[in-house]
């Protein structure tokens, strides 16, 4: 999976065995060979020995050494020339660079200089130390290990492990320029009303699932990318259908959905789902800056469809001139937009930048429809004897009482993880009495459960006819 994953290497400390490195050895003469073996395997160095650098080449094919100790005087091909087709392969692999020491006869300043031009890690005369060549082997490694990791670091998402927005481009613009596949946008539906309700450390949690759920449903060649909060990339290679696309988005948006209620628990009502717009590599090109726009305006046909689904690039459709205004179809987009969220006889849960413009509109219903709202804020906290791991199951519980009890009118909205806001609407001419019913209902449910004991609960009542204010502790 070309995704970044971070890894750490344990560096042996003193008094402690030195970690297994693989290393291979590469010379035509067998005495070297069987001398190094020997060698490097009294110090836990693994070890394989060729004896050509076609036989190199071949090994590398299936293999990840750590470090290769290549000669330089071999038949056929000397080691400059296996120098160079080695990192050929790692280029066109797509794999990292492997250190290589070379093993020299003569203490050539030439033959130093034009190996170390081409990339060699250091050299080594033979007949050589022993304790001076473990020490320079161990001495790469280790600094390859710490370029490499320092490199990986920069290059990944730390909160969910895929590439990052820096280092997607140069990804995507090399798998672009190379193979056939699609490349998506892929952009989380309603994530934030997910931090707005749950909470930022449940909107991470969701974010790390996602990226599981992706790297679950690719391949080892494709290439998966987090480019901003809740917008990810990916290039599935050899994805050439639209069948494909769709099918990909559709386990997305189940597995993601699946997920979701494991987290927050089986009442979660957020739409929260998934949006992908594709472009076919090389069908539309193989430019990464026009392929992405193209992938975009996809994603934004399927955001003003109503979401959750998948839409792939066609020039034809896409062509800004020749799309035609036509509000009756524009309007049923809006329509099916706004009713996304579904119908429900619970209340709905909504964040606090959306309750301030719906608070300030019902509020003005009084005055123009002779209604009522009374707002209630429910204050959670641990009891004196409460036991505190059960905190954050109790104010879940707390949140499934309160839907249970309020009608599909109400809003709630979850502040600072312990307190609930609701708006009570259209409640007719006795507020006081309608809110007391309310609150008895739900402290009576309440009290039903495990939990109570190890809870207080406290709460405020007011509407906008003055009714006062009333504030208990159970």
């Amino acid at each position: 999976m070309n995704y970044g994953v971070l890894n750490t290497q344990t560096l042996a400390t003193r008094g402690e065995l030195m970690p297994e490195y693989r290393v291979i050895v590469v010379d035509d003469d067998v005495m070297i060979l069987k001398s190094i073996r020997n060698l490097l395997s009294e110090h836990n160095i693994k070890v394989n020995a060729v004896r050509s650098g076609m036989d190199l080449l071949a090994f590398m094919e299936n293999n990840s050494p750590d470090l290769i100790l290549l000669d330089i005087m071999m038949p056929d091909m000397d080691g400059f020339e296996v120098l160079d087709r080695l990192r050929l392969f790692e280029k066109n692999a797509g794999r990292r660079t492997t250190p290589v020491i070379f093993l020299t006869g003569d203490n050539d300043s030439e033959a130093e200089r034009k190996g170390l031009e081409q990339g060699a890690a250091d050299f080594v005369v033979k007949p050589f130390d022993q304790n001076i060549l473990i020490q320079r082997i161990t001495n790469t490694i280790k600094n390859s290990k710490t370029i490499e990791n320092l490199t990986e670091e920069a290059s990944v998402d730390k909160l969910t492990g895929l590439y990052n927005k820096a280092t997607a481009e140069e990804k995507l613009t090399e798998a672009c320029s190379m193979k056939t596949g699609a490349m998506m946008i892929i952009d989380l539906d309603n994530f934030k009303l997910v931090n707005d309700i749950y909470g930022h450390d449940m909107g991470d949690r969701v974010l790390t699932s996602f990226a599981d759920i992706t790297r679950n449903n690719t391949r080892a060649e494709d290439v998966l990318c987090r480019i901003g909060g809740d917008e990810f990339m990916a290039f599935c290679n050899n994805a050439t259908s639209p069948e494909a696309v769709a099918a990909f988005t559709k386990r997305l948006n189940k597995q993601l959905f699946s997920e979701a209620k494991e987290l927050m628990g089986e009442n979660f009502n957020i739409p929260l789902g998934v949006s992908v717009g594709a472009v076919f590599v090389p069908e539309h090109g193989r430019d990464y800056r026009t392929l992405f726009n193209n992938a975009d305006k996809a994603l934004y046909k399927v955001k003003q469809n109503g979401k959750h689904d998948c839409a792939v690039y066609d020039p034809v459709s896409y062509d800004d001139a020749m799309e035609l205004e036509n509000p009756g179809l524009e309007l049923a987009r809006i329509t099916k937009v706004l009713k996304e969220r579904g119908e429900t006889d619970m209340a709905m849960i909504v964040g606090q930048d959306a309750l301030m413009w719906i608070y300030r509109f019902i509020n003005r219903m009084p005055g123009q429809y002779g209604r009522n709202t009374v707002s209630l804020l429910f204050s959670l906290s641990r009891s004196l004897n409460g036991r505190k791991e059960v905190f954050d199951d109790a104010v879940n519980l707390f949140k499934e009482v309160l839907q249970n009890n309020l009608g599909r009118s109400d809003i709630i909205m979850q502040g600072k993880t312990n307190r609930f806001f609701i708006l009570l609407t259209d409640i007719g001419e006795d507020p006081e009495q309608y809110a007391d019913v309310v609150i008895n209902n739900i402290l009576t449910e309440w009290n039903s459960h495990a939990f109570k004991d190890d809870m207080d609960v406290a709460w405020a009542v007011e509407n906008d006819r003055k009714m006062g204010d009333k504030e208990v502790t159970t």
